[in-house]
């Protein structure tokens, strides 16, 4: 299924700035082929920034707002949180379910979602939330939100079944087998990074650490020296 193909995209993450850091350079060329992109934030990252004279309390909306911000730099409006505690999510049925929510009213043929399994080389890629994330929504993806008979509460509020016909897991590693390139929309995915303020504005060379990362990813992917790229396992799910 190429972009061609696709009308409707949707992003399940776990914290706000997830997938700017996964995937930004690719979301960017989706919205630039037509796609219209969501944004289904598990939590609202109450639980990060590095500032200490910000009050606990406030930190929650002030991602919200970085977020929505970071997504008008990709070309996305929408997006839903769900509020779920940042720092404590688990694979419930009650995320499943509301994932699936999401998705009956989304109505998306590509999801993407974070990776389920544990990154033995870079453990910052395995935060516990992150997992839980795309546990769940690959759980949501398969088998709930195709199943009339699971969460009957949404086919009450009059959701009907939905089966998302690909998709997208990030930070996949070894695993991945679908490189983007992303060298023409690098820039706009450091100028959504950089409205995650309470996340990156301590960070001395946030382009340079982002650029090492996708080159990498190039050479992995075999592209030519200077070029950037994100990979990701892409997966029928029909």
């Amino acid at each position: 299924m190429n972009d061609g193909e696709v009308e409707r995209a949707l992003v399940v993450v776990a914290h706000p700035d997830d997938l700017d850091f996964g995937a930004g350079g690719t979301l960017a060329q989706w919205t630039d082929a037509g796609i219209e992109v969501s944004y289904c934030i598990v939590t609202d990252g109450d639980a990060g920034g590095f500032d200490p004279d910000v009050p606990r309390d406030q930190i929650g909306s002030i991602r919200q707002a970085e977020q929505r911000a970071a997504g008008k730099e990709l070309g996305v409006e929408d997006v839903t949180f769900l509020g779920y505690p940042d720092g404590a999510l688990v694979v419930s049925m009650e995320l499943r379910r509301d994932i699936s929510r999401v998705i009956r009213q989304k109505r998306p043929q590509r999801v993407l979602v974070q990776s389920p399994e544990r990154n033995w080389v870079r453990i910052g890629a395995s935060h516990p939330d992150h997992m839980a994330a795309g546990e769940a929504a690959l759980c949501a993806v398969y088998p709930d939100a195709r199943n009339p008979y699971t969460h009957l509460e949404l086919a009450a509020e009059g959701l009907e079944a939905w089966s998302v016909a690909q998709t997208w897991v990030m930070s996949a590693g070894e695993g991945s087998n679908r490189f983007v390139d992303v060298t023409d929309t690098f820039d706009r995915k450091v100028a959504a990074l950089r409205h995650h303020v309470s996340q990156t504005a301590h960070m001395d060379d946030l382009e340079g650490l982002l650029r090492s990362w996708l080159e990498r990813t190039a050479r992995a992917a075999g592209l030519p020296q200077g070029r950037l790229a994100e990979g990701f396992r892409v997966m029928d799910t029909r």
